[in-house]
């Protein structure tokens, strides 16, 4: 039985993945779906720099935690729904996790969120929480970006609960074709000072306290990524403005180069070195 046809879309944070793909969604009649573990989340729209009207987003509560499982299946009624209407399902997004879930077709244990669990491990420092995942399970631990905390603790979680992480069988349903959008060093960095730049002139502060007022405890909102944890210790007077700038710089820098170390380890993609 032959394969339906997707197009993956991928590159580092703010690299152009969203602005090319509506024009290519345009030119070919094409439908987005997103593939960002946060942009999941309701409420959660200038931090993660959201585009209404993609497929797969807003669908869960921020006191909620979703899961890649959840996205997933998401992700797979979208490209039926694209399919029938006879259109071109384009995925586009950063968190490499979820598209090679989607792509590759993995069959992902069903373990429900522990949260008693994840209380416990919420007070310990990601370095901390590799070393146990390390001891617990070897071979997950040579595979995971292992200053992801919410990864980590997700491993830990299904380690409580199977005794290891199970390698994960795959039953591929697509034929991908993934773009990846190059840019130079100095290029992105202009880029994400831009975007940093206009997040805060957007209310990405503002969004932070709407955040707030609706009983999000700040470690929960710390969870969302640096995009949230920075504008949080600001409101909190922890650190200045400019403070949280400068980390906001720092770290999406960080998080790109991260990024980039996993993007390597996938020889499908083709990439493209003068994007729109």
């Amino acid at each position: 039985m032959s394969k339906s046809k997707l197009i993956i879309i991928v590159g580092l944070t703010a690299s152009g993945k969203s602005e090319y793909a509506a024009k290519l969604a345009k030119k070919i009649g094409g439908e987005i779906v997103s593939a960002d573990s946060r942009q999941v989340y309701k409420g959660l729209d200038i931090g993660t720099a959201k585009i209404k009207g993609q497929w797969c987003t807003d669908i869960a509560d921020t006191k909620k935690t979703t899961t890649v499982v959840e996205w997933k299946r998401c992700a797979e009624d979208a490209i039926d729904t694209i399919y029938r209407i006879g259109k071109t399902p384009i995925i586009v997004g950063g968190t490499m996790f979820y598209i090679k879930a989607l792509a590759d077709g993995l069959i992902l244990p069903q373990v429900p969120p522990n949260p008693k669990l994840r209380k416990k491990l919420e007070k310990k420092s990601a370095t901390e929480l590799f070393e146990i995942l390390k001891k617990k399970d070897a071979q997950r631990s040579k595979i995971i970006e292992p200053k992801n905390k919410r990864r980590l603790i997700r491993a830990l979680e299904i380690v409580a609960a199977l005794g290891q992480v199970p390698k994960l069988k795959k039953r591929r349903k697509y034929d991908a074709l993934f773009l990846g959008l190059k840019r130079t060093p100095a290029e992105l960095k202009r880029r994400i000072e831009k975007r940093i730049s206009r997040m805060l002139k957007r209310g990405l502060v503002k969004e932070v306290q709407k955040l707030r007022a609706a009983r999000l405890p700040w470690k929960r909102i710390y969870e969302f990524g640096f995009e949230y944890k920075y504008p949080a210790l600001y409101l909190q007077k922890k650190i200045s403005r400019n403070e949280m700038k400068e980390m906001l710089l720092k770290e999406t820098l960080d998080y790109a180069r991260r990024q980039m170390v996993w993007f390597k380890k996938d020889k499908r993609i083709r990439w493209i070195s003068r994007p729109c």
